[in-house]
């Protein structure tokens, strides 16, 4: 007999953003001059004082096992964090530490999908979020929300798309790729539903800490009780403090999740990174200027990108109010034609713009829209400038 692979693991689709930032990476080696917009993290340092809360775990020797699911020191810092900036009250034995954000909510499929279970998943989404589920046995199921909804779904879409095999709902506010916040009065709504047909509500705040202007975060789980026992709260230290690459995600949920989870982990990765550990510990509990420093230097940028994309002709978005991206609706281009030939496509546009001006973007497609780009603004303002620039030259020469 043949020898065969995963069908499963077969048809999971690569990570688009992965794979373009990879090619900006692999053209900026060669010399070559690129703007790359696909950042999905802050192009800061990890703040000095984390650095060095790393290098003393180090010193110390704080580089065996801890437990599977986190240490009870950590755990503690995440209760403190969520109880002060969430508005929710969990124990530690309700918190797991894993190794990322996404991490957490491959966690959280293993723990609560059986096979055929439905997950409903707003679109735009993060692009990971299908092909989590799927690994998990469960079925995405889509909702779509216009630019006219701000890309935001609505109670009743949500309703409606609930079927008895219905399992849980992804909220993500702020949102990746639209920059969206979902208002207390909209999450109020949605509560009612999730709490109406009882299924869990996974709520991803990784961008919690980046948000511009007048704008509230508010965490579903804190709006009452009854929501409160049927949501898990997903973050992280990545986006807010620059800790990308340090792999430190979290979960809040019940008691009996979080055991499922915990045990899921300890046989597929046993504990975090020991270090990272001690790093975040000092992130959550340490000062917190960097966080806002950063949040500024993103606010400034946003402005810019907002106001530069709205002057041009044949692209268009809306402001975003979190996050570090701008979604940026490209569809009258597709009609037009560059060197006499047509557009066509989103990833033929994206093609055009890395080989022929030099400037990376995300086509959207993976992320449920197949006619915008998403732009980052976690890189410099003077990159951020020269790309928009080349982007205005390409949509200036589409007749």
């Amino acid at each position: 007999m043949a020898l065969t692979l995963s069908k499963k693991a077969q048809a999971v689709r690569p990570s688009s953003t992965l794979a373009i930032t990879a090619k900006a990476k692999e053209l900026k080696e060669k010399g070559i001059d690129v703007v790359g917009f696909g950042a999905g993290e802050p192009d800061f340092n990890t703040p000095d004082n984390i650095c060095n809360a790393a290098i003393k775990a180090i010193e110390n020797g704080f580089t065996k096992y801890t437990p599977a699911s986190g240490t009870l020191e950590l755990k503690q810092a995440i209760c403190n964090k969520f109880l002060k900036f969430n508005g929710i009250s969990y124990e530690p034995s309700q918190i797991v530490i894993s190794n990322g954000g996404k991490h957490a909510l491959t966690n959280i499929f293993q723990a609560i999908c059986n096979p055929g279970d439905e997950v409903i998943i707003p679109t735009p989404y993060w692009l990971s979020y299908p092909e989590i589920v799927k690994l998990a046995d469960g079925v995405p199921v889509y909702i779509r929300a216009e630019k006219e909804q701000n890309y935001k779904v609505t109670a009743e879409q949500i309703d409606a798309a609930c079927t008895p095999k219905t399992k849980a709902l992804i909220i993500n506010s702020p949102n990746n790729p639209s920059g969206m916040i979902y208002t207390r009065e909209e999450l109020e709504a949605i509560a009612e539903v999730v709490i109406k047909r009882d299924i869990y509500v996974i709520s991803d705040e990784i961008y919690e800490n980046l948000i511009y202007g007048d704008e509230e975060h508010v965490s579903i789980a804190s709006l009452n009780d009854e929501i409160y026992k049927r949501t898990i709260t997903v973050s992280g230290v990545a986006k807010s403090y620059a800790m990308t690459g340090w792999r430190i995600g979290y979960t809040g949920s019940s008691k009996e999740v979080a055991k499922i989870m915990g045990s899921v982990q300890s046989h597929q990765t046993s504990n975090p990174n020991s270090i990272a550990q001690k790093a975040a510990y000092e992130a959550l509990l340490g000062p917190q200027d960097s966080v806002y420093a950063m949040n500024q230097e993103f606010n400034k940028r946003r402005d810019y990108m907002y106001e530069r994309v709205a002057s041009m002709k044949l692209i268009s978005a809306l402001k975003p109010q979190g996050a570090f991206y701008l979604f940026v609706d490209i569809s009258e281009t597709l009609n037009k034609e560059y060197k006499g030939t047509k557009i066509g496509d989103v990833s033929n546009l994206a093609k055009i713009l890395i080989e022929d001006f030099n400037v990376a973007v995300i086509p959207c497609v993976d992320f449920g829209f197949d006619d915008h780009i998403r732009l980052s603004y976690a890189i410099s303002l003077d990159q951020i400038k020269i790309g928009l620039d080349r982007i205005e030259e390409f949509v200036n020469q589409l007749v």
